[in-house]
């Protein structure tokens, strides 16, 4: 910060509901902002599972958690949210969602005469990135820098020095005791999404697998929720390393063993960014998306996404889009052995 530069605002509220990647973007610049700005208070609303998050960011950061579907679903519930928000005397207020709730209460806001500053998400650049013929493959701004430039148009200014929510260290193992020490290389395998034409496919994945496991001492931990579990418990009996990860850990365990991997191996999904949360080397897979969307973990390198030169990608920013071909080459034609040299770097 400036040091002849006085924030103009003292309490800011900043609001970002989901989804999980995209909350966990905000984390890195929060920090930031908040280290540069230690006599301003800031409070982020989100999600209330979101929470672990946020708990080891500086002093003045505070975090709101809300259940939108439980306590603030249907007509007039953003009203009621804002009636709540009004008691906290915010001065100032950071929209980095821009969807519509977030409108309805940037609205109640402005009319009580406070600065409101919302993100720009730029959707007409964004179709030009995935239209059929003559895509501009032109590196977008990152969420990262959408959520900048909002606190600048707030007047804040600041660098980005984030490099882990545990600080220089890593997660507390013990809070986890039952994974056990670490004597060897630790690889976590994040072989979902929420869309297919974001998954790599499970019979490719588990030939990775394979390959990470003859090709020395190592732990694989795979994480599976619900359903996924089903279609990847066989890679636990027939290789060594693999163990499955579900929702016993919490999100707060998650992100501690996270912390401790050598390398992640993750799709475009909200694992590649917890990785990335905890300063862990990703490895990233890419089909129907693009890292040139602006998507890509934060402090990842661009040369550990592996993904084709098709003239078809990327044909979608959040990969729902299903494959014009029906094959998704775009996934299918990666080949496994380039995915295991990727992830073996880093071992």
């Amino acid at each position: 910060m400036d040091p002849n530069k006085t924030p103009k605002y003292k309490n800011v509220l900043l609001i970002r509901f989901s989804a999980i990647g995209d909350v966990a973007m905000t984390v890195p610049v929060i920090h930031s902002l908040a280290t540069a700005y230690p006599d301003v208070r800031f409070t982020m609303l989100s999600n209330v599972k979101f929470a672990p998050f946020f708990e080891h960011l500086p002093s003045n950061v505070s975090f709101m958690g809300v259940d939108l579907k439980k306590d603030y679903h249907g007509f007039g519930a953003m009203f009621k949210l804002f009636r709540k928000l009004r008691k906290m005397r915010f001065d100032a207020v950071a929209d980095l969602h821009g969807v519509l709730r977030t409108t309805a209460l940037s609205f109640f806001f402005r009319l009580s005469f406070k600065r409101v500053c919302r993100i720009d998400k730029d959707r007409r650049s964004r179709k030009r990135l995935t239209r059929f013929r003559n895509k501009d493959l032109t590196p977008r701004l990152t969420s990262f820098e959408r959520y900048i430039n909002v606190l600048k148009g707030l007047g804040f200014d600041f660098p980005i020095n984030f490099k882990s929510i545990f600080g220089t260290g890593k997660g507390d193992l013990s809070k986890i005791d039952y994974i056990g020490a670490k004597d060897c290389p630790w690889i976590g395998i994040a072989p979902f999404a929420a869309h297919k034409g974001k998954i790599y496919p499970l019979y490719l994945m588990e030939d990775v697998v394979a390959q990470l496991d003859s090709a020395g001492v190592c732990r694989q931990f795979v994480f599976a929720y619900g359903r996924e579990v089903v279609q990847v418990e066989e890679w636990a009996q027939k290789y060594r390393s693999v163990e499955l990860i579900d929702t016993r850990l919490g999100m707060q365990g998650e992100l501690i063993l996270m912390s401790h991997m050598d390398v992640m191996l993750a799709m475009d999904s909200s694992n590649m960014h917890l990785a990335s949360l905890t300063g862990t080397p990703v490895v990233s897979v890419w089909g129907a998306t693009h890292p040139a969307a602006g998507f890509m973990g934060f402090g990842q390198k661009p040369e550990d996404c592996i993904q084709l030169d098709l003239p078809c990608r990327p044909c979608s920013i959040y990969g729902k889009k299903e494959c014009m071909y029906k094959d998704y080459r775009c996934m299918t034609g990666i080949d496994p052995d380039a995915v295991f040299a990727k992830v073996k770097a880093y071992l």
